[in-house]
């Protein structure tokens, strides 16, 4: 019968959108930063942010998904239909311009899990210069943007291998440690008690929250994602409770594991780059299987990362030109080719991906590169976030005018009241996040990269200016306004 409905709608399962979600939001080596920043201590931020942060984030993105759920839009869509659309396009914007750090943060997570596969050792930095990471950053961005126009489903198989492998390999990595340790393995953070779990709550603690926020940040992108699905008042909201169960599993579970193989008090200058394959070659040794468990893994992140680099050109690009209200967006910008992709937004992702290697070709090496990257995203990323509990709290305020197959509180003062502590704690983590945290404060590396911060939330967010005023100009010229 299927071949007589050459045109049957293909619906997507809960746990694919879950998957979709997970690989866009956490991986393994998101746990390794935070741990670098706060030590032990990151184990309460983790619990904390779980049930204060990522549980009502997870829900809150279930209602405003089943609410909006005819607008292709997503984010932008939530925002725009909640409030106006000014602040509709404002959000598109913001949504598709913090993609692009992130982009370029995947893109070098690619090149440094191959450089593991093929060296087997931490010695990229000094086999490659800045410049020719930079190139080759730039050639797998360009390569799998060509790739998203020519393999169907690609998305969706990508996910399904990379996400289910990812967390496979996270879970084991758990698992083992912990059988590590029952058989003699010593722990190597010390002392480990209950009292080193304690939080410093420092200028520095506070400055690096935003770095968590963005590790756990990303359940509404998968809002465009809802209508392939077959029933999506009572799945949606599953997929985003295993999104947070898997999240809250990697998270606090991850650290603890880490605990066992890295001293929190003396940790590696490369531990954001390299950690993940320092963590599976000790846990390899431990378990007398030497490298073998760091390469599976170098294959599995590189897998992974390529996923992410998928769902992230095509749910961002989706979110940008999907329902943005027509007097703000240049017509050639939103213009689709004949797959119905956006094909002028992937040619403003490669020109801004472009900036920010330039921009990193001023930074001394390769690992140097990275940490500001993740710290760029630590900023961006939040501040993009902030919307999505703006569109809940503008929603619920008026929420007589809107319908939803599912309500996330139905207390209208507790969901404005969540709603609004999401909001105000994403901002100043946000915020608090420009201050660079591998380099100590008035050194020139801190001003260096300080400046660098600066420079790249402007132009990033800036060129939103331009686009309503080349909008305009089309108007113009042809006649539909003065």
């Amino acid at each position: 019968m299927e071949s007589l409905e050459p045109n049957k709608k293909h619906y997507l399962s809960w746990p694919v959108i879950a998957l979709i979600d997970f690989v866009t939001i956490i991986s393994f080596e998101n746990i390794f930063y935070p741990f670098q920043n706060q030590g032990l201590s990151v184990v309460i931020s983790w619990i904390f942010l779980l049930f204060a942060y990522v549980i009502p984030y997870a829900l809150i993105s279930s209602q405003m998904s089943l609410t909006f759920d005819n607008q292709a839009g997503g984010l932008a869509s939530w925002v725009r239909h909640s409030s106006n659309d000014t602040l509709g396009y404002w959000t598109s914007w913001m949504y598709w311009v913090q993609s692009v750090p992130y982009i370029v943060d995947v893109s070098n997570s690619v090149i440094v899990s191959f450089s593991w596969m093929f060296l087997g050792n931490n010695t990229l930095d000094d086999k490659m210069s800045p410049f020719w990471f930079g190139i080759l950053t730039f050639v797998i961005i360009l390569l799998f943007i060509l790739l998203e126009n020519v393999i169907k489903n690609s998305l969706e198989l990508l996910s399904l291998i990379g996400g289910g492998a990812m967390f496979i390999m996270s879970a084991l990595f758990v698992l083992l440690a912990g059988y590590a340790v029952m058989h003699g393995h010593h722990i190597a953070t010390q002392p480990f008690n209950w009292g080193a779990f304690k939080p410093s709550f420092s200028l520095k603690y506070f400055s690096t929250t935003g770095l968590l926020i963005f590790a756990m940040s990303g359940a509404e992108l998968a809002a465009p994602y809802v209508v392939q699905m077959r029933d999506p008042k009572h799945e949606f909201p599953k997929a985003m409770w295993l999104l947070a169960i898997m999240t809250g599993f990697l998270t606090i579970f991850g650290t603890l594991a880490l605990a066992m193989f890295f001293n929190a008090n003396h940790i590696p200058h490369d531990f954001k780059m390299n950690g993940p394959y320092y963590a599976f070659q000790l846990l390899g040794n431990s378990l007398g299987v030497g490298k073998l468990l760091m390469y599976i893994f170098a294959v599995v992140q590189a897998i992974f990362m390529m996923a992410q680099l998928a769902v992230l050109l095509d749910a961002s690009s989706r979110v940008f030109a999907g329902d943005v209200a027509d007097k703000f967006m240049p017509k050639w910008l939103t213009k689709k080719n004949k797959n119905g992709r956006p094909i002028h937004s992937y040619t403003m992702t490669t020109g801004l991906s472009l900036f920010l290697l330039l921009l990193t070709g001023t930074l001394p090496n390769i690992n140097t590169i990275y940490n500001w990257l993740l710290n760029i995203n630590g900023i961006i990323s939040p501040y993009k976030t902030c919307w999505v509990f703006f569109a809940f709290v503008a929603m619920r305020w008026q929420q007589d005018k809107f319908h939803s197959d599912y309500t996330f509180i139905k207390n209208r003062t507790g969901a404005l009241l969540v709603g609004g502590w999401c909001l105000a704690f994403t901002f100043i983590c946000a915020t608090l996040g420009f201050i660079p945290q591998e380099a100590k404060f008035g050194t020139g590396a801190f001003n260096h990269q300080l400046l660098l911060n600066f420079i790249t939330v402007i132009v990033l967010f800036g060129l939103g200016f331009v686009m309503p005023w080349l909008r305009k100009r089309e108007q113009r010229r042809a006649g539909l306004i003065d």
